[in-house]
């Protein structure tokens, strides 16, 4: 799809609001999750054609990450058959280049404001080739049927600004297998090394890519505002295993429980329950968790206080409470999970694929309502003998004041005739009850508490401080 200056300029007149809305996505979003994003962002700012079919979709449908996770969808179902060939291209050579930096080196993590010294975390070894390779059978089964003839080459008349647009789709396609009737999720990311990504480098490829979703758009208009119309991002859904599972296994040794309940409050697609099915490898050498997991996680440390060692006790019940809870037992709910995911993002996706697995072999019980006022029925729904274990983790912060201390009050009535645990990782300032260590509200991180309420007793304490959405934590309590 050609780019000119004149497009541009006109794409900056008639479009120029939601041309900004995407040139802002492309400088200031974008170069954090994803390159292939960055670029394709750009992209679409600078195109009238894509932005006129943008505009095909209601107001609040418009913004990129949706826009972007629609293309991708339609990419991992097959329906845009160019596309599926170029991302799986680009995804090739993404996972290939992933792995041979984390077998060159592993990057220090940043270190936070005040932060003395941070213990970056471990590369999992073999994590990017396992992204390429194990897009697993759950993908496959998602997929089942939904494949379709092999991909052709670009349209005739396609351009890009590679300059060889036709040799190179035509190359890339005879290299990548999109035959009628393969597992087209599970096939998605081309193995590490392939003939592909040996033979065209990644600016290529991206920019092959680019111009495939800028046609796919312009071309299948109404599928995309159909995807678009229905659906919402998902951004976020993975578990914040690095820092829930030291805290929970915390709590329950301060409350003495050989067993635990796992309530999730605002559980999205309730991965979080399966924490004590992950394993978790920490900067400073330490790990929790199950050795063979297929959640392999990493966390850097800050400071010299060890992260908790303790084992996790039984879970006995697995309970997820949100407005709009994923089953990711539907398949197209699972697959709109992948679509969300950047597909030059091998790490990610193999994460999300593991997760997947675990919540197939335990699926949550999840609850769809208000966090507040579901919350009672979810404790009772714990067994006697276990310790219901509830855990936020930002998901308060979009309640008022008067809401978040009557989640407060609901912990502590249902405290009367047995304890009942509360894990918070909450913006400063966010979660009632617990101290903040004399940290400012949008210090830009988060304050790991926990709680055990037992009668008419509150336990709380502020017990560390953790940034990145857990990525990286420090411990500050004696364990």
């Amino acid at each position: 799809m050609p780019r000119s200056t004149a497009g541009t300029a006109r794409a900056t007149g008639k479009h120029s609001k939601l041309a900004q809305t995407y040139r802002r996505f492309a400088e200031v979003d974008a170069p954090k999750i994803s390159p292939l994003y960055e670029r394709l962002a750009r992209a679409l700012s600078e195109s009238p054609e894509a932005l006129h079919a943008i505009e095909s979709a209601p107001a609040r449908k418009r913004n990129p990450p949706l826009i972007l996770a629609a293309l991708h969808h339609l990419a991992l179902t097959y329906q845009a058959p160019t596309l599926t060939t170029t991302y799986k291209a680009a995804a090739s050579t993404a996972t290939t280049a992933s792995t041979a930096a984390a077998a060159s080196t592993t990057t220090a993590a940043p270190t936070a404001a005040g932060a003395p010294t941070v213990a970056a975390a471990p590369t999992t070894a073999g994590a990017s080739t396992a992204a390429a390779a194990s897009t697993t059978t759950a993908a496959s089964a998602a997929a089942a049927g939904s494949a379709t003839a092999a991909a052709p080459a670009t349209a005739a008349g396609s351009t890009t600004t590679a300059g060889s647009t036709t040799a190179a789709v035509s190359h890339v396609s005879t290299n990548v297998d999109v035959a009628a009737g393969s597992d087209a999720a599970a096939d998605f990311n081309v193995a590490a090394g392939s003939n592909v990504a040996a033979s065209v480098d990644l600016p290529a490829l991206t920019d092959l890519a680019v111009d495939a979703a800028i046609r796919t758009l312009v071309e299948m208009t109404d599928a995309v505002v159909a995807v678009v119309a229905q659906r919402k991002v998902r951004a976020n859904v993975l578990g914040n295993h690095a820092v829930l599972y030291p805290a929970i296994a915390e709590v329950a040794r301060r409350a003495g429980a050989g067993a635990v309940g796992l309530i999730d409050v605002g559980c999205s697609a309730g991965f979080n329950l399966n924490v004590d099915r992950a394993r978790i490898n920490y900067g400073n050498g330490q790990t929790l968790g199950d050795p063979s997991s297929p959640v392999q996680v990493s966390a850097s440390v800050v400071g010299d206080r060890p992260i908790p060692r303790h084992a996790m006790p039984e879970v006995v019940a697995r309970i997820g409470i949100d407005l709009e809870p994923i089953d990711t037992r539907d398949a197209d709910e699972a697959q709109w999970l992948r679509a969300c995911v950047p597909p030059d993002q091998p790490d990610r996706i193999a994460r999300l694929e593991g997760e997947l697995e675990l919540a197939a072999s335990a699926p949550p019980f999840l609850m769809q309502g208000d966090k507040v006022d579901l919350l009672p029925d979810a404790l009772a729904r714990v067994p006697a003998d276990a310790l219901p274990v509830v855990t936020t983790t930002w998901a308060l912060s979009d309640l008022p004041l008067e809401s978040r201390l009557r989640f407060l009050q609901c912990l502590d009535a249902a405290a009367t005739n047995r304890p009942i645990a509360w894990v918070s990782v909450e913006g400063v300032g966010v979660a009632p009850a617990f101290p903040t260590f004399g940290d400012r509200p949008a210090s830009g991180h988060s304050i790991i508490g926990l709680a055990v309420f037992n009668h008419s007793t509150l336990n709380a304490k502020a017990v560390g401080r953790c940034w990145l959405r857990g990525q990286m934590l420090a411990w500050l309590a004696d364990s």
